[in-house]
């Protein structure tokens, strides 16, 4: 006798959304089942983008991961060098000079903005009509990111994977013409983007598709390990930059935004002020970088491999998409026995499975689009 199957009734429908839809880049698919235009279930499918880069730990030195973790997360690749060559040096008890935490600090927040600018302007692209038909604040938002771009380029000699944490310092040093560009990059974008928060909060069609809209509880923000903008959008207040200083983050003054409500209009609020306390952390560094060596190490030329102890560590930093964690397993040689990433794109995008249903189909790109996932960063 043939066995039964039997399908739950889900809705009268099944949709795919993605990977061949414009707010899910090829690279991430959901499937909803409809009852009519409301969603009643969704099934998430990953996987499109992965790449095995834990497993390729496994057989590279300490030194050579750097700039293979740079293309996770690709809207702020030091974020995920820095993540890495922190719980390195923790674990191998390795100093890093003052000035060169300095530099990691100023290009991880130039990063946050440029990351957040990205967020920002695919946001009104994703939305269609709001901000200005979605077009315009879109290539507002790239112009300035482009800005960043070329500091980074002038710092570093390239615009996007820097190459640029290396464990126990830097590789680039800033010169004076340099932080004077900096310097005028941040008077130049402040009043800009104190206009952007302008331009959404009185953005009528912008606040009829976002507010309450995919709401997030704090309870379930906690409940699914959520981090960054998603979780502070619902009131938790938790930064590591604040919570569990790494690097020089101690010595700068700067506030965490929050939000009250936690749904897609609160999400983009808190990124861009966000953009406006990185303005702040990237003044003061300007204003009082210090003298010093880049790296405590010896040139990576040098024979002798970064051997750490044995034993199992872990450590993160804030990342502009929330916890970025590293567990890190060595056996006592120059290769890590076993590497885990924290990936918080992955820790918010779990959320959607609660949140969709209940909404109409039309606010799954909108809800989607506020978590602001990389798809890199998520499948790894």
């Amino acid at each position: 006798m043939e066995d039964e199957v039997v399908e739950k009734d889900f809705g009268d429908l099944a949709i795919n959304m993605g990977p061949q839809h414009p707010s899910t880049h090829g690279v991430f698919r959901l499937k909803l089942y409809l009852q009519g235009e409301k969603i009643n279930k969704v099934e998430p499918f990953l996987g499109y983008l992965h790449r095995g880069v834990e497993k390729l730990t496994e057989v590279l030195d300490y030194d050579m991961i750097p700039p293979i973790l740079e293309r996770d997360d690709y809207l702020s690749p030091t974020s995920n060098s820095l993540g890495f060559v922190n719980a390195v040096e923790r674990m191998s008890n390795i100093s890093v000079p003052k000035k060169a935490s300095y530099i990691r600090v100023l290009t991880a927040e130039l990063q946050r903005i440029s990351s957040h600018l990205v967020a920002l302007g695919t946001y009104g692209l994703d939305l269609g009509g709001a901000l200005g038909g979605g077009g315009s604040l879109f290539l507002y938002c790239f112009k300035e990111r482009e800005n960043i771009l070329d500091i980074m380029e002038k710092l570093t000699g390239t615009r996007f994977h820097t190459n640029m944490n290396q464990i126990g310092g830097v590789r680039y040093d800033v010169n004076t013409d340099l932080i004077k560009q900096i310097k005028n990059l941040t008077e130049y974008l402040r009043p800009i983007l104190t206009e952007y928060k302008d331009i959404i909060s009185k953005d009528e069609i912008f606040i009829k598709r976002t507010k309450d809209v995919g709401t997030i509880s704090s309870e379930l923000v906690q409940e699914a390990g959520g981090s960054g903008p998603v979780a502070r959008a619902s009131g938790i207040n938790f930064d590591i930059r604040k919570n569990k200083p790494y690097e020089c983050y101690d010595e700068f003054d700067f506030d965490i935004p929050l939000g009250t409500n936690g749904d897609s209009y609160d999400r983009t609020i808190v990124r861009i002020q966000e953009n406006l306390e990185s303005l702040k952390i990237i003044e003061q560094i300007t204003n009082g970088i210090p003298s010093g060596d880049l790296s405590s190490r010896k040139p990576i030329k040098s024979a002798k491999l970064l051997k750490p102890p044995k034993g199992s560590y872990y450590s993160s930093v804030e990342s502009p998409r929330g916890e970025l964690g590293f567990f890190i397993v060595s056996d006592g040689s120059s290769i890590p026995y076993r590497m885990k990433i924290r990936s918080p794109s992955f820790s918010n995008l779990s959320i959607i499975e609660t949140i969709l249903p209940g909404n109409f189909v039309a606010d799954s790109v909108t809800i989607l689009g506020s978590l602001d996932p990389v798809f890199g960063d998520v499948d790894r």
